[in-house]
């Protein structure tokens, strides 16, 4: 009786032990989905022609409110195309916040090991090395790029010049890498604004010669507040769109003819020093407050197929519909929301 009343006390003793030990492995899983959770958000693939592909965007500028735009544009790929998407952010280390202005940290671009598309929508970034590794990589296998807005001048390494991807700076100077990533993979760095800056719009002009391309599938209609950049040249590119400034920042705004038009919207390819070739599709608009533009979100949505090689899948529907909320912040620098996680923003 006493050797009953002994194993039962021990089985009793284990079970708690199990018990508890089954708890503290349930808090520590929970603990590292809610950490992963505060550094990015992802979106699980509806039904779509995207079959489950991953798609990566990276936001991280100072003015244009990419942390918003990106998580809108992730939801559309992900429910009315079928894409498994994942948005990253700009973070305070210090408070795990959501900071434009830190231009030196973006976790999880380890995601982009198993991506099939990136997104980039960046501004000035110098990120650590053992960060910049995870695009470098990406770009080495020839990856296709879908790039937004102040992504011509998506790094600066002013402060890091030893860095082993200072060859990316806008302004580099390094041989083969002259005008850094801008340049030599997307087409152009920064060079100035061509509309005036907060007072001139963008309207969009399709090139005529290229008006049956895939990607202008269903496009008839782009405005934007932001204004035109400058481009020198675009060497092999193809220019499917066209910029023309507006007299003021409202879609009514009378075109300001005294302007040239200017490239908007390109696509070329690049081959990197390994010899693989990607597609690259490049526009210098795509503020948060310019995806309100239906016919802008559609172009973003076609060249992300067509950058996947996907040309023949980019539907006849206008599958854009913005999915719950979206009042962007118009653009300015320091008008980002505060106090923010990237939880926040799904």
């Amino acid at each position: 009786m006493e050797k009953f009343r002994t194993t039962k006390k021990y089985i009793m003793s284990t079970g708690k032990n199990i018990c508890f030990f089954i708890l503290i492995v349930i808090l520590n899983i929970s603990t590292a989905v809610a950490q992963e959770g505060q550094e990015w958000i992802s979106y699980e693939p509806g039904d779509g022609p995207g079959n489950g592909k991953h798609i990566v965007l990276i936001s991280g500028d100072e003015e244009y409110r990419s942390e918003e735009a990106l998580p809108m544009l992730a939801k559309i790929l992900a429910k009315h195309h079928g894409f498994k998407t994942t948005v990253l952010f700009a973070i305070n280390p210090e408070t795990g916040k959501v900071d434009p202005d830190n231009q030196e940290n973006i976790p999880g671009l380890d995601q982009l090991e198993t991506a099939d598309l990136m997104i980039m929508f960046i501004r000035f970034r110098e990120l650590p090395d053992e960060q910049m590794k995870y695009i470098d990589e990406y770009m080495a296998a020839g990856k296709p790029v879908v790039a937004l807005r102040t992504s011509t001048h998506a790094f600066n390494y002013s402060r890091n010049k030893q860095s082993l991807y200072a060859k990316y700076s806008f302004d580099s100077a390094v041989k083969g890498w002259e005008d850094g990533y801008g340049r030599q993979i997307l087409g152009e760095t920064w060079v100035s604004h061509h509309g005036n800056h907060g007072k001139e719009g963008t309207r969009g002009l399709i090139n005529g010669v290229l008006q049956n391309h895939a990607i202008l599938r269903g496009i008839k209609d782009i405005w934007g507040p932001t204004d035109v950049y400058t481009i020198r040249d675009l060497n092999n590119a193809q220019v499917l769109l066209y910029g023309q400034s507006t007299n003021g920042m409202t879609a009514d705004s009378p075109i300001n003819y005294e302007k040239s038009i200017m490239p908007v919207a390109w696509i070329q390819y690049y081959t990197n020093e390994n010899g693989n070739t990607g597609r690259i599709f490049n526009t210098t608009m795509g503020a948060a407050v310019d995806l309100i533009n239906e016919d802008l979100r559609r172009l973003l949505v076609n060249a992300s197929y067509w950058a996947m090689g996907m040309d023949n899948e980019i539907p006849k529907e206008n599958l854009v519909d913005i999915i719950g909320e979206y009042d962007p912040t118009m653009f300015g620098y320091g008008g980002f929301k505060k106090g923010l996680t990237p939880s926040d923003f799904k």
